[in-house]
């Protein structure tokens, strides 16, 4: 008789990882006596891990376009990011597990077609991979009222701890709670970054967000590789024990950072926002105290200016308020850029690359997802210095143009090689091959990346949060959306699928151009600023400068000028007096 196809997995998903295992010195449930154990180690343990930022003042600084940057900016960036390893991590160790025999023996269906074997039909593979993007969904709404009422360290931490407990059950559940934790992450973590890190180089930093998605692609395929040949469920077990590392580490070490300047100012605590400047810019010689004064000041201002026109809410973030210029407009900016991240078709690659690969011999599906995560991953690389000398909108216009192009010849030569019924064409599977990584490429440099730096830092403080969290949230949906369907139209009109992504690679293209504003080199406040000037169209706005700088690369503007002769002039004294001595 058949089993039900989700009822075993859950019951033998949800007990077994439980025990100790070849993988693991220790019962995975162990780990949840960790948070308590940092609840117990101070007395009020959330705000007073926010006052005592562990960073170093003086961790080192270097310069960048004539602006003072800290060190501490890379350490915030890199290890925030590891949310971004967690979510890559996550998603594609579970397809390699499928694959594994021991899963399949565990918690497979048995096969029709082949009998005695065990295997997941389209709808199980279906819903593992959608259950995650479910439980993100939810997540990244989730995630909001968190990190705007305990500060964005302890919804970075709790989200670790929840993904953990997710990674324990492994499946169904633990799917569900796994991705709650991973989409509360992927909301935060930009939001995170880009109130923490130099305006000069925000976009390269926020981008490795993504490029740590992909390095947790990667790591996963590779891990897969090394474990497939171990006997028994340590093939698996071993991954989903790596998969706990991860979290652990990032919720504990994530206190060690500063908290967001911003968060802290809007919650009255402009010392320790001052404090956390003077981490990010790495610096106390006068002339870096001049440029915390300024940037304290700028984000000060803002601030009083949002709390004039009062605390926003979920309902305005989606229809507007008066006196916050185009917020509605930024929330649905954000809403489909992210929903457009899913349409560009870098997962319906993913979903091909076995078949692809076999029409030149290359049949080991395993081989194949390491050698596409390679390309995503290196590709990711060069976003880091793309998102900021190109800046956001020419990056996603001319990706957009390339990655279209891309889909059609892969699918005009995938429909025209007689691929679908089994009879590939070597040359036009080479081609395919070419033209599939031509396209992970431009994914992978642009519209991987730039989407997570766009919903990081086009909103405004007081509603930030709020509205991350239902751009992410977007994304998650069609991420669930193509995922689940995405087998089942296939099927149906085989490669003439591509056809359909490169219409919506075009659509990208002309929808930045219309609609999203040029953000690069701006503060956050300057994002605000530039927002709410009167009759600026988003092809005009690569060449808007903020009141009172000289350019919007950080340049010292006539008002810093006057501040520094003022430093300048209040020091001459001192230095006389000095010398006369």
């Amino acid at each position: 008789m058949k089993r039900p196809l989700i009822c075993p997995i859950l019951s033998r998903s949800f007990f077994t990882p439980l025990r100790p295992q070849p993988c693991l010195p220790f019962p995975p449930y162990l780990l949840f006596s960790l948070p308590p154990l940092l609840l117990l180690t101070c007395r009020h343990p959330l705000s007073s891990l926010n006052n005592r930022p562990l960073t170093s003042v003086n961790m080192g600084q270097f310069h960048v376009k004539g602006q003072p940057v800290g060190v501490s900016n890379i350490v915030i960036s890199a290890l925030a990011s590891m949310g971004g390893f967690i979510f890559g991590y996550d998603s594609a160790q579970i397809s390699q597990m499928t694959l594994m025999d021991d899963f399949l023996d565990r918690f497979g269906e048995p096969d029709p077609k082949n009998p005695g074997e065990q295997y997941f039909s389209n709808p199980v593979k279906g819903a593992i991979v959608g259950l995650l993007c479910v439980g993100a969904l939810f997540g990244a709404l989730g995630g909001a009222p968190v990190a705007d009422k305990w500060g964005r360290k302890a919804a970075i931490s709790l989200m670790c701890f929840i993904n953990a407990v997710g990674v324990i059950i492994i499946i169904a559940i633990g799917r569900m709670v796994a991705g709650f934790g991973i989409g509360s992450l992927s909301a935060v973590v930009p939001m995170y970054q880009s109130e923490c890190v130099a305006a000069v180089i925000r976009g390269a930093c926020v981008a490795s967000y993504q490029l740590f998605v992909t390095f947790g692609i990667l790591m996963a395929y590779v891990w897969a590789l090394g474990t497939r040949t171990v006997d028994g469920s340590a093939s698996w077990r071993i991954l989903t024990g790596l998969g706990l590392v991860f979290p652990v580490f990032t919720g504990s070490f994530i206190w060690f950072m500063p908290e967001s300047p911003r968060w802290l100012v809007k919650n009255g605590r402009y010392d320790e926002a001052k404090r956390a400047l003077e981490t990010i810019r790495g610096g106390d010689s006068p002339e870096d105290q001049a440029t915390i004064e300024h940037d304290l000041s700028d984000i000060v201002a803002s601030v009083k200016l949002e709390e004039a026109a009062g605390e926003g809410t979920w309902t305005e973030c989606l229809f507007g308020k008066k006196g916050v210029s185009k917020l509605a407009y930024r929330t649905y900016i954000g809403m489909v850029i992210q929903a457009l991240q899913q349409l560009t078709g870098a997962n319906y690659f993913f979903y091909y690359g076995a078949t692809i690969f076999s029409a030149v011999g290359l049949s080991d599906s395993m081989v194949t997802a390491t050698i596409l995560g390679v390309v995503n991953f290196v590709c990711t690389l060069a976003a880091l210095d793309l998102t900021q000398r190109f800046g956001r909108r020419s990056s996603l216009i001319v990706a957009g143009i390339w990655q279209a192009i891309w889909l059609i010849v892969f699918a005009s030569a995938g429909t025209s090689a007689g691929i679908p019924d089994g009879k590939p064409d070597s040359g036009m599977g080479k081609l395919m091959i070419v033209s599939g990584c031509f396209f992970i490429a431009g994914f992978a440099t642009v519209y991987g990346p730039i989407p997570w730096v766009v919903v990081g830092e086009s909103f405004p403080m007081s509603t930030r949060a709020k509205q991350a969290a239902i751009a992410t949230a977007s994304n998650w949906l069609w991420n669930f959306l193509i995922s689940f369907f995405s087998p089942f139209i296939s099927n149906d009109i085989s490669y003439a699928y591509g056809y359909v992504f490169a219409g919506c690679n075009l659509g990208a293209a002309i929808f930045t151009f219309f609609f999203i504003y040029e953000t690069a080199g701006l503060s956050l406040e300057h994002v605000d600023a530039m927002y709410s000037t009167k009759g600026l169209k988003p092809w005009q706005s690569a060449k808007w400068v903020p009141e009172g700088y000289l350019d919007r690369n950080g340049a010292i503007g006539e008002t810093k000028r006057h501040d520094e002769k003022q430093l300048e002039k209040s020091t001459e004294p001192a230095s006389s007096s000095a010398s006369t001595a």
